[in-house]
């Protein structure tokens, strides 16, 4: 039987269970807008969240940045159903990523709690869209066999963080620390301290 990311899911990892809860979700978005707009050098006006669930980053986004536009993408029928008008939320697989072209390329583009549980195939059919959709820092949250994890495992594919870097630099971005990697435009621009060392 295949994972099913229905109400239940949702109830269990992001409501009775917490994953953190709304603080920490509220400081790892803070952390994201922030360091796209240090690399802009402007406030962001456009966020991509691929895998975005329920879309969750969306009313901690607009708090801090209300004219910015939103756009989500997931692969659960539960999650678009319930609430894919309300928050712009659409329906797609990451693979699907290998053509969809859904906007103009975005200032933030997320991409959290998502690539750990992908099956390296079709990771490396959509990551390469993903670096095309981004002109300013991709929020790419996994998590590697090197952690510790809390939380869902079922599913959890605990890959090395080498296989991850070097994935992430075939696509074109440049990892800038805490889960954020400049698009490959705005590499170019960085200062060499700014970027962390390959690897």
């Amino acid at each position: 039987m295949s994972k099913q990311y229905d109400r239940a899911y949702f109830d269990k990892w992001y409501r009775r269970e917490g994953i953190g809860g709304r603080q920490r979700l509220a400081r790892k978005v803070a952390m994201a807008v922030a360091v796209a707009e240090y690399h802009l050098e402007r406030p962001i006006r456009s966020v991509l969240d691929i895998g975005c669930g329920e879309g969750a980053w969306r009313a901690p986004l607009l708090k801090l940045r209300p004219n910015c536009s939103y756009l989500g993408f997931d692969s659960s029928e539960y999650a678009i159903g319930r609430y894919g008008r309300r928050r712009n939320l659409h329906p797609a697989r990451f693979a699907d990523f290998a053509e969809l072209r859904p906007c103009a390329p975005v200032d933030l583009l997320v991409c959290s709690d998502v690539l750990h549980y992908l099956p390296a195939r079709e990771i490396a059919r959509g990551l390469p869209g993903l670096a095309e959709l981004c002109a300013g820092v991709a929020f790419l949250e996994c998590f590697a066999r090197e952690d510790e994890t809390l939380g869902d495992d079922v599913g959890y594919i605990a890959r090395p963080a080498r296989w991850y870097r070097r994935h992430f630099a075939e696509a074109g971005f440049q990892q800038a620390g805490s889960h954020c990697w400049l698009s490959p435009t705005l590499a170019e621009q960085a200062a060499a301290l700014e970027l962390a060392p390959c690897s």
